[in-house]
């Protein structure tokens, strides 16, 4: 019999607790025979023999004593295995890496062997679907749940020949979507042009796209191959698809229908086969009813839609914060002289962290990548901390959490002392902002004492000159 006992004695973790649990290798087969004790009783209720009260006792004795060696036989074979698993998984630098990841949101560990199992086969899991996305997907950076169902419809239209529709808001990464349609599709190795319909002035729009002959209007010096041309074979991209004209709405469809166009000022038919891919931050739907989009056309490109999740509805943040880190560009152009520590990599500290992960990001990745940039700029020590970051993104952290947060909801594994205080240190960043960065007028807006409010600026580390300075640069 093998007992365990815990006891947490550390006042900077949760709550403290002491219980005591039962092995495993014991409590299964200890079940199994219960239920043979129990199914024996029975029985014997149900048969009313002769045989006599100790006969009875020793045949349910020594079937209980069968059912728990057969139990913990048969639950050796089943675990053993899964612990050898589980040992040489946890010892892996992936599977510390991760730990190390849940450490800046959680600090209470399992207690049991059941939880224990779940939690290193839920993080095996994690590993390999994000080693098997990295593979597929080297370009796209994050593996939640709503990533990995988008990589699961890449894997699945790629192979064919039908339109995508991607659709997401500004800053989703749609241009790496159709980038990584096409690279998993059989025509990756041959053409693939991606035109910005935004980019192009609306009168070359059509002689971008189409091409044309010499002649067919004032500069046309020269015959021109257009857009579509040079795709025969290969995808064609259609970046904001939503911004082109009704006139040269209808020109597409023809071309997505017939496989066929003309060139500006040309007479001839051109035939090409190519496969299309569009992308818009445009609600078609709606344009449509408004008359300002295609219907026909719009149908023509929802053949497979693919809708990308905003940042605020993922929950790898801190995936992508820690790519954007290790690829930041000052790494690789900081002067060793005039910048000893560039050699360091930066980091954020787990409070920054949580303002980002808590942020709504209306401008999704490519604000974040902006964000952790400046940030790392602004760092004197290559660590990137909650006063190094811009102004709006704090506002909108301490605005929001009295109303998003109460104290019968508490983030997962998140402790009521260590919410409590990050709730005061937030309030008094909010207050110092509102103030002026004047720690007298902070205090009457706490309703403390200054002397009180300067200790809990110490006490948590608040670097109230920076937060001025970065008020001063926005």
């Amino acid at each position: 019999m093998k007992f365990f006992y815990n006891n947490s004695k550390d006042n900077k973790k949760s709550s403290s607790y002491s219980r005591y649990t039962l092995s495993l290798y014991f409590l299964i087969p200890i079940i199994f025979a219960g239920i043979s004790i129990f199914t024996f009783i029975i029985g014997l209720n149900l048969n009313r023999s002769s045989h006599d009260l100790i006969t009875k006792l020793l045949l349910g004795g020594g079937l209980g004593i069968l059912s728990f060696l057969c139990g913990l036989l048969l639950f050796w074979f089943i675990l053993n295995p899964i612990k050898k698993f589980i040992k040489t998984t946890k010892n892996l630098p992936a599977f510390q890496e991760r730990n190390t990841k849940d450490r800046r949101k959680t600090r209470d560990q399992p207690y049991n062997e059941i939880q224990y199992y779940s939690t290193v086969l839920s993080h095996a899991t994690d590993i390999l679907g994000k080693i098997e996305s990295t593979r597929l997907f080297p370009t796209i950076i994050g593996h939640c749940r709503a990533m990995r169902q988008l990589f699961n419809q890449i894997l699945k239209v790629a192979p064919s020949d039908a339109t995508v529709l991607i659709m997401g808001e500004s800053g989703t990464g749609k241009e790496l979507v159709a980038d990584a349609v096409y690279r998993q599709s059989h025509r990756f190795g041959m053409p693939f042009v991606k035109i910005n319909c935004v980019a192009i002035p609306e009168s070359l729009l059509e002689s971008e796209l189409f091409g044309h002959e010499k002649g067919a209007f004032t500069g046309a010096v020269t015959k021109k191959k257009g857009q579509f041309e040079i795709a025969h074979q290969g995808t064609i991209f259609l970046d904001e698809i939503g911004d082109v004209s009704i006139a040269i709405q209808a020109k597409l469809l023809r071309v997505m229908q017939e496989k066929e166009f003309y060139r500006v000022g040309g007479n001839k038919s051109i035939n090409i086969d190519a496969r299309f891919i569009a992308a818009t931050n445009k609600n078609l739907p709606d344009m449509v009813k408004k008359g300002t989009f295609r219907e026909d056309l719009y149908h023509r490109l929802n053949v497979f839609p693919m809708v990308l999740p905003p940042l605020r509805k993922r929950d790898d943040v801190s995936d992508l914060t820690d790519y954007f880190l290790e690829n930041l560009p000052q790494n690789h152009s900081k002067d060793q002289k005039t910048f000893p520590d560039s050699s360091i990599p930066v980091t954020i500290s787990s409070e920054a962290l949580e303002y980002l992960e808590s942020y709504s990001w209306p401008g999704n990745v490519r604000e974040l990548k902006n964000t952790l940039e400046r940030a790392a700029l602004i760092s004197e020590t290559n660590i990137i901390e909650t006063s190094h970051l811009p102004l709006n993104i704090l506002e909108y952290e301490t605005s929001n959490t009295s109303s998003s947060q109460n104290a019968s909801s508490l983030p997962e594994g998140v402790s009521m002392d260590d919410h409590l205080r990050s709730l005061e240190k937030k309030m008094i960043i909010s207050a110092l902002m509102n103030s002026q960065y004047k720690q007298v007028a902070a205090a009457k807006l706490l309703n403390i004492n200054t002397r009180s409010l300067w200790h809990r600026i110490k006490k948590y580390e608040i670097n109230v000159a920076s937060l001025q300075k970065r008020h001063n640069l926005e």
